[in-house]
């Protein structure tokens, strides 16, 4: 069985890889066809934005594709990110830009008012159109400083309680055992191994 990463990030297909591990599967990724269409994220939810990528990536290369979504929901934003967690500072911007702006918007508000959840919602597109959603999540609070080497995204600033610690921090290997991602993966690999033995 083929299974196409509709995503173009190296730090995603480094991690999903990762967490495949064990499963009789092939991984590819876009990457792997330069001439597929570029799908929009214009969805409103999550769940919306990672079913139009699966499903599109799906019909084009004809194999099963698997696309996330994922996004950060800080408290006392109302929620923001959100949806737009990637393009947070704005079209173009680094990972750097959208931590440096969410410290800058809760400045020096108390942990207790920095309560912020991470979501990643995973779809598994057939070629003939059905589609399978799982999601995982983790609570935490935003840090009040950038912190740690290892990771991406939000993870130098997105403390987990129970460590204390960033997940840029924690590293992958710890990351991996508790993410939101590693979590909605843990449930999609049970959907592939399915559809393996089918």
């Amino acid at each position: 069985m083929e299974l196409v990463l509709a995503t173009k990030n190296r730090d995603k297909i480094k991690e999903i890889k990762h967490l495949l591990r064990g499963i009789e599967v092939k991984v590819l990724s876009i990457k792997d066809y330069p001439d597929l269409p570029e799908v929009r994220e214009d969805g409103d939810t999550l769940r919306d934005n990672a079913i139009k990528k699966a499903v599109t990536i799906a019909k084009y290369t004809g194999k099963w594709a698997l696309a996330d979504d994922t996004g950060l929901a800080v408290a006392s934003l109302d929620g923001a990110p959100g949806v737009y967690s990637a393009r947070f500072a704005g079209p173009g911007c680094k990972y750097i830009d959208n931590n440096k702006k969410l410290l800058q918007l809760l400045g020096d508000l108390p942990l207790n008012k920095r309560k912020a959840q991470f979501k990643c919602v995973i779809a598994l597109a057939e070629p003939g159109g059905k589609v399978h959603t799982v999601s995982g999540l983790i609570n935490g609070y935003i840090g009040t400083e950038i912190k740690g080497r290892h990771g991406f995204g939000y993870d130098p600033v997105f403390m987990v309680p129970e460590y204390g610690k960033t997940f840029a921090q924690l590293g992958l290997k710890t990351k991996n055992q508790i993410s939101h991602r590693s979590k909605a993966l843990e449930k999609i690999k049970k959907v592939i191994q399915r559809m393996i033995v089918d």
